[in-house]
């Protein structure tokens, strides 16, 4: 494979998580400015009527990603109704947990760590995972993809198409720090924490400029999903990959019990 797989401060265990929630509410702004939920929702849609399963587990959903708009989406644009979404995290938003679990019984966010590459016997429906698939090292994310071979749960995991030379990753990391700046004020909810620590004291604009950077390092392209997958499949589980086109391109990945 061709992906380098340094670190991200997201990963790290010892980061401090109001740095880390600062940076999942960024990537929020990010996934709608890529329209990421309106990918997402045609992907479910087609994995919702061939299943004929209508709840969702999101691995690595951080302080909520594009699944809420996806959900949505899924009911007013596709007519999919009775719709379920369980959010989980190895790293909970609590506080937005707090908030999500009061507004919607469909609508949940586990509060108790998940491991995505260790899940409870009782997570049963189809898994997704939107720009968080290259958090996992080849031997974990091939791990992902054959337990859900072997469950027969279907998944749909989404990553943004990137690609630049190596070479010009360095030069993304200026860029991506003056992203940050322009893209703070869109933030909900925006705290005096995040303006402070972004505009006065810029420690979130670094680490976010770091992680989106090292983030295209990591993906995996359709030569690396290819390899992944080597001896997955058969007559009872079906996988599809592509790239989606558009403004902003995306690969995918799909599995479904046939």
């Amino acid at each position: 494979m061709k992906r380098i797989h340094l670190f991200e401060f997201e990963d790290l265990k010892w980061f401090p998580n109001w740095i880390r929630v600062s940076i999942t509410r960024l990537i929020i702004v990010m996934h709608k400015k890529f329209n990421t939920s309106e990918d997402m929702a045609k992907l479910l849609s087609k994995l919702i009527k061939q299943t004929n399963n209508n709840k969702i587990i999101d691995l690595c959903s951080g302080s909520g990603g594009p699944m809420l708009d996806t959900v949505s989406k899924l009911k007013n644009i596709h007519k999919i109704e009775n719709i379920e979404l369980l959010l989980t995290d190895l790293y909970p938003n609590l506080e937005e947990a707090k908030k999500i679990n009061k507004v919607d019984d469909s609508i949940s966010y586990r509060i108790t760590p998940l491991d995505a590459t260790k899940l409870d016997t009782d997570i049963k429906g189809i898994l997704t995972m939107v720009g968080s698939f290259h958090h996992m090292k080849p031997k974990l994310a091939r791990k992902i993809l054959v337990e859900a071979q072997k469950k027969k749960q279907p998944i749909c995991i989404m990553e943004i198409h990137k690609k630049f030379p190596i070479i010009l990753w360095w030069l993304f990391i200026p860029l991506s720090v003056i992203l940050c700046l322009f893209v703070t004020p869109l933030v909900k909810p925006l705290t005096v924490k995040q303006i402070i620590f972004t505009y006065l004291i810029p420690i979130i604009p670094i680490c976010f400029a770091w992680d989106a950077v090292i983030t295209s390092g990591r993906i995996y392209r359709m030569e690396d999903l290819d390899i992944l997958l080597q001896g997955l499949g058969n007559d009872n589980y079906i996988w599809e990959k592509g790239i989606i086109k558009g403004d902003s391109e995306k690969n995918y990945l799909m599995g479904y019990p046939s």
